[in-house]
């Protein structure tokens, strides 16, 4: 067993290293000598622990394997229950005033717990060197009206080296946003924590009607930060988000670990978590279902991404299913930034429109440089398109013109994105509908260098085509192989492609494919 985090009050473990979001065998679990229950998953959590106190964990198998940790949880200055404030938990009464002034008045150390109970809230504000517990049976309801709502202003000048706060942001753009449900700025060590409910309510509210329509401000998220580091998220369910759900921006050194995320299919930008411009980050045994993107990765769409120049880098996914939502694990495509030094592991998809999907186009820049990235031990069931590379992608108001269209060469210069390595080890997926791989490059940019390493491809025979990528001029696909256009290097090693038709390899202005 590893410990992956250890609060006043839990703890997270990693149980099985080579399982996926689910262990390879059931486990029991004993805490001091005494049965607490079984766990499935590789990642596991323990709540409801004493601070400062000394615990012996032991996991048992099916087939009679044990191992033991001994931990001690940490030291925790005093609880403050938002109940003693005034909160009702009752659902009805506004219960904001009540839970911001518990966060207000912790001290260093100490911790704000929302017991079980309905608290309707707006977005709270938390500040540094505190835990905020919400307990199981506990939920934050977001109250349906967006009148009621902070708006953080897109833009503030500052006498700053930056010449401005950055406050509210939408889709990598400087906008007046409406704060999350639990917002931080510039703020550090915040450990959220519990078996509690954070509920945006957004079909209950006016959030997805229109939702591409700015009213008063841009639709928020459950989590948001900004300029923050050390930040720990463990054992809460986000769901129903007005939009984004979890979006930490300019960020560093964030856990978010045994997380639940849940969103309609249909519900709109509901992507389920979305570093920007972060760094040293993990997610681990989580599971994302959500309308849109279950993972994203960002760094600004333009303006913020060559102004600020900072890369989304040294991310880890692992042990996480991500089911339906249109990606699995997505790059981009706002992130001109750059995105590098991503490791995706042990993680199942299911249903996903495109599973692994690297996203980019014209004008993102020469800083948009997605490079370094690791995609291995993946396991997908049902997913349309395994593995999707797009410099074209057609999002914007100008996505569809010419000069983001072209497939003649373009300059060089500084407004032109690249793609670097990439690489896909052990992928395996059955239920394929499209191709295995689309990847579309730049003519005057090729994506560098691909590399499938012992992978597994096996084709729905009743698959329909469909179109594998977001760019203008994408034929259908229906069981095919490797699609590649503009592609520099293409290296394949131990790659099985069963029930495709046609050639295993369409290769259009592809400098080389080395199979081995």
């Amino acid at each position: 067993m590893q410990v992956l985090y250890i609060s006043s009050r839990s703890i997270s473990v990693l149980l099985d290293p080579e399982g996926f979001y689910e262990s390879g065998e059931k486990r029991t679990l004993w805490l001091d000598g005494e049965e607490i229950g079984e766990e499935y998953r590789s990642v596991a959590s323990l709540f409801d622990l004493e601070p400062d106190t000394e615990y012996e964990l032991e996991s048992r198998t099916e087939n009679g394997e044990t191992e033991q940790l001994t931990f001690r949880t940490r030291e925790e200055v005093c609880v403050l229950n938002v109940r003693d404030f005034g909160a009702k938990g009752d659902g009805e009464n506004d219960d904001t005033p009540m839970i911001q002034a518990a966060i207000m008045c912790c001290p260093a150390g100490g911790r704000v717990l929302v017991p079980e109970g309905d608290y309707s809230t707006g977005p709270l504000f938390l500040k540094s060197h505190m835990t905020f517990e919400i307990a199981e049976g506990a939920a934050l309801r977001m109250i349906p009206d967006r009148t009621r709502f902070p708006v953080l202003p897109g833009e503030t000048a500052a006498n700053n080296e930056d010449g401005e706060i950055l406050l509210g942001m939408w889709e990598g753009n400087r906008e007046d946003g409406f704060a999350g449900a639990l917002t931080a700025i510039d703020s550090e060590d915040i450990a959220i924590i519990g078996e509690g409910i954070v509920d945006g309510r957004g079909g209950e509210a006016d959030w997805w009607v229109k939702p591409k329509e700015k009213r008063i401000a841009r639709r928020g998220n459950l989590l948001y930060t900004q300029r923050c580091r050390n930040i720990t998220v463990q054992g809460i369910t986000f769901m129903n988000s007005p939009a984004w759900n979890l979006h930490p921006a300019f960020s560093d050194d964030l856990d978010f670990i045994d997380i639940r995320v849940k969103a309609p299919w249909d519900s709109p930008n509901t992507d389920g978590f979305d570093p920007e411009s972060c760094r040293n980050v993990r997610l681990l045994g989580s599971e994302i279902s959500v309308g849109d993107d279950c993972i994203a990765i960002k760094s600004g769409k333009i303006a913020l991404g060559r102004k600020y120049r900072r890369a989304s880098e040294n991310i880890e996914i692992g042990w996480c299913a991500m089911l339906d939502g249109h990606g699995g694990v997505t790059l981009g495509s706002e992130m001109a930034g750059g995105v590098k030094k991503v490791h995706a592991h042990h993680c199942v998809m299911r249903g996903n429109d495109r599973a692994l999907r690297i996203k980019t186009r014209r004008d993102r820049g020469r800083d948009g440089v997605i490079d370094d990235i690791l995609f291995e031990d993946i396991r997908m069931d049902g997913v349309k398109m395994p593995i999707t590379v797009n410099c074209m992608y057609f999002c914007d108001p100008d996505g569809h013109s010419e000069r983001v269209q072209s497939r003649e060469k373009q300059p060089v210069d500084e407004t032109t994105p690249r793609i670097g390595t990439i690489h896909f080890e052990r992928v395996k997926a059955e239920g394929c509908k499209a191709c295995v791989v689309y990847a579309l490059g730049l003519p005057e940019q090729p994506v560098e260098h691909l590399v499938l390493k012992d992978c597994e491809f096996d084709f729905d025979p009743e698959a329909e085509p469909l179109v594998p990528a977001m760019a203008e001029g994408v034929e259908e696909c229906c069981r095919r192989g490797l699609v590649l256009r503009y592609v520099d290097k293409v290296t394949l090693k131990n790659v099985r492609m069963k029930g495709i038709e046609g050639e295993p390899v369409e290769a259009i202005e592809v400098g080389s494919v080395e199979e081995k």
